[in-house]
């Protein structure tokens, strides 16, 4: 049996009318048009006060993205920067680009950066709208669910765990790309649907099988980059939700679930770390 999106450990077999996600008796309200639940009726049952004011003005649920168009441009921009340092549009380069590149050996010599900046570059014009695509498409969603600041410390946390998967898959061939992060927001994506919050519309594994695919199959896609990412996400995504115990979006994540993003982030490093010390 389903279980209510606000309340994971009650079952329930009611569901909201607007957004068909189910709900419990204590989070329903009835309405002349049928169920509904508390940001689509606008009134808990049983409780004479509006909604919270961060749901109404839509920091999450209904807010138009802000963290997704930001980071989009940012990208673009690094790339614009690359172009004017002498990149071509089919093949990136420039000084900025050297500097900011993943390279298991530069990272063993203090340019700790690295696994960070190397999310802000792409190899070619068609890699960038791959990629930018791919994140408004799904990040958007993500971002309206979680809310701001938990999404960009998914974004980040999962972005090191990309860099981190890279350097042990390929620790000495130059990475670049935001693949990881993104990545990463399929694997809490994968988690949250699992627990019946199907913030990608239920579609969550079946996106994530298709890119598995497609980072086997097509050269030069970084496998470790793409797993690692994968795999810190839905980590990250467990943390948020108090692995299982709360919701990732209305719930408040707590000492368990801050103490888990910063575990992925700091696990990361220390894999990251490991793996680049015999370059050192």
């Amino acid at each position: 049996m389903a279980t209510c999106y606000r309340h994971p450990d009650r079952e329930t077999g009611l569901s909201c009318g607007e957004c068909e996600r189910p709900i419990c008796h204590d989070c329903m309200t009835v309405t002349p048009v049928g169920v509904r639940c508390p940001e689509h009726a606008g009134q808990r049952r049983g409780v004479g006060l509006r909604m919270p004011a961060g749901l109404r003005s839509g920091t999450r649920g209904d807010a138009a993205p802000l963290v997704v168009p930001v980071l989009i441009g940012l990208n673009i921009f690094v790339f614009g920067v690359n172009l004017v340092q002498g990149a071509s549009l089919g093949e990136n380069g420039g000084a900025l680009f050297v500097d900011w590149l993943l390279f298991g050996p530069l990272v063993a010599a203090g340019d700790w950066w690295r696994i960070v900046t190397a999310a802000f570059l792409h190899g070619s014009l068609l890699h960038l709208g791959m990629n930018m695509l791919m994140l408004w498409w799904i990040g958007s969603p993500m971002e309206a669910a979680l809310g701001r600041a938990r999404f960009v410390a998914l974004y980040f946390a999962s972005a090191l765990a990309g860099s981190a998967g890279a350097l042990v898959w390929t620790p000495t061939a130059p990475t670049v790309g935001a693949s990881g992060a993104i990545f990463g927001i399929l694997g809490a994506a994968l988690v949250f649907e699992r627990q019946r919050h199907y913030v990608l519309g239920g579609s969550a594994l079946t996106i994530v099988v298709l890119n598995l695919v497609f980072t086997f199959a097509v050269p030069n896609i970084s496998i470790g980059g793409h797993v690692g990412g994968l795999a810190g996400g839905a980590l990250a995504g467990l943390a948020l939700s108090r692995f299982g115990r709360g919701h990732a979006a209305y719930g408040t994540p707590g000492l368990v679930g801050i103490a888990g993003i910063v575990g992925v982030a700091l696990l990361s490093l220390a894999v990251a770390y490991w793996r680049v010390q015999p370059y050192a």
